[in-house]
This record gives C-alpha cells, structure tokens and sequence, in this order.
C-alpha cells in the first residue's frame, strides 16, 4: 500500500525552514555548509516539483526558488575557488530564467576571475538591462569597463603600470590581464622544452603576462633582485607558460611580479626563432658562485658566458668585477679589464673579430652579457651625472639610458615615467 504524501502546508513549511537555515549561512559566509544546504534545499524542491503541476502558481514559485538557490550555490563555490562547478551552477538557473539578474551578476564575476572577457562582458550587458540594475548601475558599468579593458589589453598588449613603479611598487596592484606574445613551446638545448620568440621581440616589450595557478606567501624566500620585490613580503607561485622559461647567466628577458600575476619582458633584444631565459638567481655573481647555485638549484649551466668565463684568464678581475659592484665603485676600469682578458682568450680561438667596445660603451657589453640590471643601470646614471647630467651633449647618454632602463623595467614603464622614475631615485639630476 502506497505511503501517503505529507500535505502541501507541511512541505512549504519545511521548504521555508530549510530556505531560512542556508541563507543565514550564507549571509555568516559559512561557504561549505551553505554549499551542502543549498544542495539539499535544491534536491527536496525538485522532488516536489513533479507533484506541483495541478498548481501553476505554487510550480511557478517552487522553480523561482531553485533557480535562486542554484545562484547562490554558484555564489559559494566561487567564493572556494570552484570555478567549474559555480559556473554549472549558474547554467542551471540559467536554463529555468535566462535573464536571472544575480546569476548573470555572478556568472560575469566568474568568467571575469577566469580571465574570459568577452563572454563576461556578455553577461553584464544582459544584466544591465534589468529593472534592477538601477539601484546597481555603478557597479555594473565598472564590471563593463573593465571587462572592454582587460579585453583590449589581452589584444594588444599594452600594459602601463607606471604610477605603480614610481610608487616602490606599494598600494593596489594594477588590473592585468592575462596575454601571450610572440612566443611558443618548443624542445629547448638548454632542458627539456623552453619557450622561444616567434618574431623579433624589442627590449622592452612585454611578451607574457599570466596569472598563478596557486601562490604562497612566505618571508624572504628568494633575492628581491632576481624575482622583484612586493610590498613587505616575497612569495612562491606557479605560473605555467612561466615555467617554461629556462635559466641562463646570460638571459634577455626579466619578469615582474605584480599580485598573482607575472610580467614578463625583453631585457634585451631577441631575435626570432631565440630561447627565452631568466636568471634564476644573480648572475653578476662569479663564476664559483653561480656553480654554487646551480648546484642548488639542481642543474649545471652551460651557457656561452659559463664557457667563456671557464676558459678566460680573468678570475682575478671577476672578483674585482664583484667587489665593485657591491661597494658600488666605478666599475668601468674592472669591466674594461675583463673584456681584455675574454678578448685575449677568444683571439687565441680564432672567434674574436670586433674591436674592443669605448668605455662609454662598457655598460651595453655588461648588458649584452648579462642582461639589464637595476645595479647596472644606477652605474650608468652615476656616469651621466658625473658628466653633466641628461642634458645638450649628454642626450646620447640619456637616450642610452632610457633603453637601459626599459630593459630593466619594461615598455610597461613609459617614457615620462621612466625619466620622472631616475629623478626620483637621484640618478637624473639635470645640470
């Protein structure tokens, strides 16, 4: 004999209970246990659903209330970072009312998160439609902005972090999206698979900018001169296309770390079909101490300056190299002296063919050979100011300064700013 059904009145009672419980555990911010309410609450509604067909009314108003509990079971998940699951959620109240305002607000918020645009922008243009978007038009136009924004920036590639820079890197981080360049995958010489240019990429030019995958904050991991320091703290991520980029003591590019997102840029020329390397550590170190490192790091180098700098009789002026650059002396005669020293040893193989760089050169041979480096850039500065600083005869110097530092900072640093940055920082004092 069939079990008699309880009566409507002790259904929406207990419908009303339970709709009471997971809305004071999510309005607490309880995301798991309204997640496990929002679900039970959802089963026992379409349970009852198929028993409300004589009744459009009470049908009509059941299926509101899954439909608003699915986008609150969406709000949830999202707020755990179960983007996948949110974003089902939010096509199953979708599917019961396209036009859903807090679904859509939602679901634009998720894709906004997961760096899709365009489709994000197409939610908040439903939703501002909506009667309801008056009391919420500020809100909705700044998600709207800023999804036209970070699409057009995933385009083009034309990031401007300038005023964070001059700021020391302090205060709110800019809004990045996410952008892939001029380069590929590609089975490296150096280990593994590397990441190469597909085109000529100009010192300066970003080429890569992605968000972590995960991220952790930890106290003075790594050197603030190699990965970029953030605020007060270092941190520990993963960026996948990131991961890619293998070391070299003599890279071209240079990363930047702003919230979770990474910049990458060109701290040199390079060419098309070129590997793309990091420096792992600090590779004005000498030769014994970047061993050390690799050997912390778990590979050994093998890089073109390893093997001139393991042939060159120029040890001695390899530590003077590093004494210098920590004392922070003139470094030209040093510098100067090494190159005799790599010319000499590179003669006696046959494979030098150039004339020794002038001294107002040095600089662009230590970049050639190591990359651009804040220490070598303030070397330099130091040098323009000693001669009169940025002006009439000096603009060679400056402009030669201008290229240094957008090899250190990136095209994502303009050029006002990066004049108004070496003012900032003493290193452009106009005569």
């Amino acid at each position: 004999m069939r079990e008699a059904e309880p009566p409507p009145a002790m259904e929406e009672e207990k419908l009303q209970q339970l709709r009471s419980k997971v809305t004071e555990l999510l309005l607490r911010e309880e995301w798991r246990e309204s997640i496990q309410a929002y679900s039970h609450f959802i089963t026992l509604c379409q349970t009852h659903i198929p028993n409300t067909t004589h009744d459009p009314n009470h049908l009509s108003k059941l299926q509101k209330s899954v439909c608003l509990a699915f986008s609150n079971l969406a709000e949830a998940r999202s707020r755990l970072k179960d983007f996948s699951e949110a974003l089902r959620d939010c096509d199953e109240a979708l599917k019961m009312e396209s036009t859903h305002f807090k679904t859509l607000i939602c679901k634009g918020k998720i894709l906004l998160n997961l760096d899709r645009y365009s489709r994000a922008l197409g939610c908040f243009k439903i939703a501002i439609q909506d009667p309801q978007a008056n009391a919420n038009s500020e809100t909705l136009n700044g998600y709207l902005e800023k999804c036209k924004k970070l699409e057009f920036l995933s385009k083009s590639g034309a990031f401007d972090i300038s005023d964070w820079v001059l700021n020391g890197f302090r205060g709110k981080s800019p809004e990045l999206a996410e952008y892939i360049g001029a380069v590929e995958i590609k089975k490296s010489e150096i280990s593994g698979r590397g990441l190469f240019a597909t085109r000529n990429i100009d010192i300066g030019t970003p080429f890569l900018v992605t968000k972590a995958i995960a991220t952790e904050r930890v106290e003075d991991v790594i050197s603030a001169k190699v990965l970029g320091k953030n605020s007060d703290y270092y941190g520990i991520g993963l960026w996948l296309l990131a991961s890619f980029v293998n070391h070299s003591c003599n890279p071209n590019a240079k990363r930047l770390h702003s919230g979770d997102h990474v910049i990458v840029h060109a701290s040199r020329d390079i060419k098309a079909g070129e590997e793309v390397t990091f420096a792992y550590f600090d590779v004005l170190l000498p030769l014994s101490k970047r061993k050390q490192m690799t050997t912390n790091w778990g590979f050994s180098c093998n890089c073109k300056r390893c093997r001139v700098e393991e042939g060159a009789c120029c040890k001695k002026d390899m530590r003077e190299l590093e004494i210098g650059i920590e004392s922070g002396v003139d470094l030209g005669g040093v510098i100067y002296r090494l190159e005799e020293g790599m010319r000499r040893w590179m003669e006696s193989r046959g494979t030098w063919r150039r004339r020794i760089p002038a001294m107002e050169a040095v600089v662009e041979s230590v970049v050639d050979a190591v990359g651009s480096d804040e220490r070598i850039l303030k070397v330099f500065m130091e040098g323009v100011k000693r001669n009169g600083g940025g002006g009439g005869g000096n603009l060679v110097e400056m402009e030669r300064a201008m290229k240094l530092g957008r090899g250190v900072y990136g095209k994502v640093m303009k050029k006002q700013a990066m004049r108004n940055l070496l003012e900032l920082t003493g290193m452009n004092e106009q005569s």
